[in-house]
């Protein structure tokens, strides 16, 4: 079958966020063909190009969300009327109530907030609507971009906002609020103009698959608007989660806040609501997507797929560990919180005076550079330079490195070093380096926060976050307890081989990908010689190795939109010379 796979921020970039997954699951299923929809997030990741692509990737399209240059449409009086009264009924959804919220006892989708519009069903109706309405506007006419920007937009954001029954923050909204929610979002909906949707685009696809929630499942709703094509999503972030947390208190205004959380939310129960599946990473994101209207029997969990054969040399070999070291690994950044591993570890020498921590980790720019940084003199401060004697020169029991470095040249080198791996994060989604230690078959002490509890499953020790006493005691009590360690750690080895490799990923994909065809074909009208349908884009036959011969089809003509111009990109040769 075709897979339209839609990305954003990721595959095939090279630094992209979800990359190393796709590129792994595009690798894993060669008996489908792939055409690859991706939304870039900045100039210096489409600077840095792809990774090599394999030759299931039959073509590659790309769009930019981090600009967009007015297209200089200029529609006629009927166009206008058109476009404000789509993006009113789109902004009065918006303005008149906050995003679903769940059915505890069902656990089915219960629309929230009742405003302006009606009841909360017809509030969901009013947004779907809208966009489409909008969709098919910007199909037609060239796009929207000049229009979502123009002060019609704006005057129409202050109508909403201060028609009865909008919610009270909405009114409350002043002018620098009402441009920063109309910028805010003309970025989030210029996936509507792009010219994807067409035979020659993801409307020739078998299957959707986008790789993300909101914007970037835009363009699998238009796809599946205008072809019919089914919709798969998944979620190993939750993209709504990632709003509330970006619209704090100190980052927006409270207008903004709620006027963006709600315009998210509804759009997030959009996705969920048109999506034939959605797969979450984990137990964390599933409940935030029922809690956004996702039905549960549409809901299939499928967990990050990692390389187990890095690891295997350092799994079968616990002997290489130092009985006496404590390890964490990751990024360098607040959410971390070090600083509580610090204190917990100076807890941990009053006990184990021999006890070493290693942390392996790069900052993440410059905010993780400065907490690096604090991290460092706080090091110094509990920890001054011990030596036998006043002429001597001792060394401090806390190391800062990074993975490439002479003590850990590798990845897997970083978690062979030590018998106990340590995690302790205040926020964290995944946890992929509690994974990781796993398959090495360390023992781990984690806090209990995201999937924490669900990935380790009973086979490490988990405490509350923020609390150095309870993070000091349990890397006392398996420092203390060689047999309990290893004991830990082949259990977590023996869970993480089988829950967490890529093998696993790949094969519950093909799964869901055949599921959903199945029940789900799509209806285009491709004709086979003798005049009966065709099904598939790419037919089975078409793998067989040498020239099939089998009839030809024919594809009755469809009206392709004249704004339409932009070609694909054939993947192979560019990524034979990348790989150059």
């Amino acid at each position: 079958m075709r897979i339209g796979l839609i990305t954003e921020g990721g595959y095939p970039y090279v630094s992209g966020d979800a990359g190393l997954w796709c590129d792994r699951l595009v690798h894993g299923l060669e008996q489908h063909e792939f055409d690859l929809y991706a939304l870039s997030r900045g100039r210096h990741q489409e600077d840095e190009g792809w990774v090599p692509l394999p030759p299931q990737v039959g073509r590659v399209r790309t769009a930019p969300l981090w600009t967009a240059e007015d297209d200089g449409v200029t529609y006629g009086r009927r166009a206008r009327r058109r476009f404000t009264e789509c993006y009113g009924e789109l902004v009065g959804a918006v303005c008149a109530g906050a995003a679903p919220a769940v059915d505890g006892a069902s656990g089915q989708g219960a629309r929230g907030g009742v405003g302006a519009g009606g009841g909360a069903e017809d509030l969901a109706d009013r947004f779907g609507s809208a966009l489409y309405g909008l969709a098919d506007l910007a199909r037609e006419k060239g796009g929207l971009v000049g229009a979502l920007r123009s002060d019609a937009a704006v005057r129409t954001l202050e109508r909403a906002c201060r028609a009865p029954g909008a919610l009270r923050t909405a009114r409350e909204a002043r002018v620098p609020d009402l441009l920063t929610v109309t910028a805010h979002l003309e970025r989030a909906l210029r996936p509507l103009s792009l010219d994807w949707y067409g035979d020659d685009g993801l409307g020739a696809a078998d299957l959707c698959h986008a790789t993300a929630g909101g914007s970037a499942a835009l363009p699998g709703l238009l796809s599946r608007h205008f072809g019919g094509v089914p919709l798969l999503v998944t979620e190993y972030g939750v993209p709504l989660r990632s709003h509330y947390l970006a619209l704090g208190p100190d980052a927006a205004a409270p207008a903004v806040r709620a006027l963006l959380g709600a315009f998210h939310g509804r759009l997030a129960a959009e996705v969920y609501r048109c999506a034939e599946i959605l797969t979450p990473g984990n137990a964390h994101a599933r409940r935030w997507q029922e809690r956004c209207g996702a039905d549960r029997a549409r809901i299939r969990t499928v967990y990050p797929g990692m390389d187990a054969t890095r690891f295997a040399e350092v799994g079968e070999s616990a002997d290489r560990a130092d009985p006496d070291t404590l390890v964490w690994v990751g990024r360098v950044e607040p959410a971390k919180d070090l600083i509580s591993l610090l204190h917990a570890f100076a807890e941990v020498r009053k006990e184990e005076p021999k006890a070493c921590l290693r942390i392996v980790g790069a900052p993440v720019g410059p905010e993780g550079a400065a907490y690096l940084g604090h991290c460092r003199a706080l090091a110094a401060q509990l920890f001054p330079d011990e030596a036998e004697g006043v002429h001597a020169v001792g060394d401090n029991p806390v190391s800062f490195e990074e993975i490439g470095g002479p003590e850990a040249p590798t990845l897997a080198d970083a978690y062979a070093a030590g018998a106990v791996v340590v995690l302790s994060s205040v926020v964290e989604g995944f946890p992929i380096s509690l994974v990781e230690a796993m398959l090495c078959g360390r023992a781990t002490v984690s806090t209990d926060v995201g999937a924490v509890v669900e990935v380790i499953g009973g086979t490490g020790l988990v405490v509350p976050p923020r609390n150095p006493r309870a993070l000091a005691e349990a890397c006392v009590a398996l420092l203390h307890d060689p047999e309990r360690r290893e004991r830990l750690g082949a259990a977590a080895r023996a869970r993480a081989l089988e829950l967490f490799t890529v093998e696993q990923n790949i094969t519950a994909f093909n799964g869901i990908y055949l599921q959903i065809v199945s029940h789900c074909p799509v209806r285009r009208v491709v004709l086979d010689e003798a005049g009966g349908p065709r099904p598939f884009a790419a037919p089975a036959e078409s793998h067989v190795p040498g020239r099939w011969t089998g009839p030809t089809a024919r594809v009755l003509p469809r009206t392709a939109p004249g704004w339409a111009t932009t070609a694909p990109v054939r993947a192979t040769p560019l990524a034979a010379a990348e790989g150059a």
